[in-house]
């Protein structure tokens, strides 16, 4: 399991105002990405939509799905395409790896923001953000990389929450203002051998499970070493694997493991989407630990739930139909590198990688919400929006011919 989870009383860190670090971090960030992520080419679309809405004086708000770790960084390099630095809400956990990471973060615009509570700090600074038009901010909707390029999931509503809240401040100032949300879509394209990337991953997989070579193609050899995994786990939560589809078999273990721990840390309260199932278990259980109240027996009963919820999380970032039909090169290097990150807690980086950044148009932000409906009509517009710019991208990635 990753270091996302920190058992230390929160301390919000704040953004920091420095045009000079901005410039410092755009000259060197193409050459980091290039050394540390494999991004070597980076091609920039609709960026005259965000200069023209910094022109007008708006409060901005950047939406980017959410598919890399290095996906705040690649959004940072849009800033210099514009002419505009920008401000990161980023998750608190990051802060507190280190202090050159902290460092780091702040200085390229990002502030904290605590997962496991409220934080209303870090709500009152992204407000005053787009209230004041300091700079274009950036919210990251999905909560969580996904590593699916091609799929968006549920997005949280905190981002409406702090576009609304800043759009009825600056409907009252004089003359009156605005704030708009420009969903940002991120597609990242892989330009090398897909035989021999995945073949890399999958060779050290299965020697790991103590297989034998494996003489099958690529999709079939894939599709045995997830169901082997999926096995494993059954094993590990329900004591045997179950039989059916991945889709089934990966419903039931999700439910398996989420429900019991709903019934008894949130009184049966579900939500949708698996992440924020995750986050609502994550904030019933944090508080205490943070206080040291706990024995260490309770203590450690409590990081194996949290280690638990952490694999529900990542076996929801597996879509069942992902390589159904003819899969793209970008899925299925995407399928090796979960696999690989969620045996290792890191992925191999795979070279040479191309980004691609679009700016969508401009979605203005009502100061209220209509009452009724099924949801949130800002953040179905906002969904709208996205899933159309990453199905257009997406239909730019090579088909998997097998050699």
């Amino acid at each position: 399991m990753q270091n996302i989870v920190i058992t230390k009383p929160y301390e919000f860190v704040p953004p920091l105002d420095s045009w000079f670090w901005n410039r410092i971090f755009g000259a060197v960030l193409a050459r980091y990405l290039h050394w540390k992520y494999g991004v070597a080419k980076r091609e920039y679309r609709g960026v005259e939509r965000l200069r023209a809405s910094c022109a007008a004086g708006h409060g901005i708000v950047l939406a980017p799905n959410h598919s890399r770790p290095c996906d705040p960084m690649s959004i940072c390099l849009l800033c210099a395409q514009a002419g505009q630095p920008f401000y990161l809400m980023a998750s608190w956990h990051l802060f507190m790896q280190g202090p050159l990471l902290r460092w780091q973060c702040r200085r390229a615009g990002a502030f904290s923001v605590y997962r496991e509570g409220v934080d209303r700090e870090s709500l009152r600074a992204a407000i005053d953000i787009l209230v004041n038009n300091r700079r274009p901010l950036v919210l990251f909707g999905e909560g969580a990389v996904t590593r699916t390029n091609d799929r968006l999931r549920d997005l949280q509503d905190g981002a409406a929450f702090i576009a609304r809240t800043a759009a009825k401040q600056r409907a009252k100032q004089n003359p009156p203002g605005k704030v708009v949300i420009h969903p940002v879509a991120m597609h990242y394209y892989f330009d090398g051998d897909i035989e021999l990337a995945a073949g890399s991953v999958l060779d050290e997989i299965e020697t790991r499970l103590s297989w034998r070579k494996q003489d099958l193609r690529l999709l079939p050899r894939i599709a045995k070493v997830m169901d082997g995994l999926l096995a494993m786990k059954e094993v590990e939560y329900l004591g045997r694997p179950h039989i059916g589809s991945f889709a089934e078999r990966q419903k039931f273990l999700l439910e398996a493991i989420l429900s019991p721990l709903e019934k008894q840390w949130l009184s049966g309260q579900a939500a949708e989407d698996v992440i924020e199932r995750v986050k609502r278990i994550r904030t019933a259980l944090v508080p205490e630990m943070v206080a040291g109240r706990l024995s260490p027996e309770e203590m450690k009963r409590r990081w194996r739930i949290l280690a638990d919820v952490y694999y529900a999380q990542t076996l929801s970032c597996y879509p069942p139909d992902y390589l159904d039909g003819q899969p793209t090169v970008e899925r299925i290097l995407e399928t090796i590198e979960r696999m690989d990150e969620d045996l290792n807690d890191n992925a191999r980086i795979h070279r040479p990688m191309r980004l691609v950044i679009e700016v969508g148009d401009a979605l203005e932000v009502p100061a209220g919400r209509e009452r009724g409906g099924a949801g949130d009509p800002l953040m179905i517009e906002l969904r709208r929006r996205l899933e159309a710019m990453i199905a257009s991208l997406a239909a730019e990635c090579k088909v998997y011919r097998p050699s």
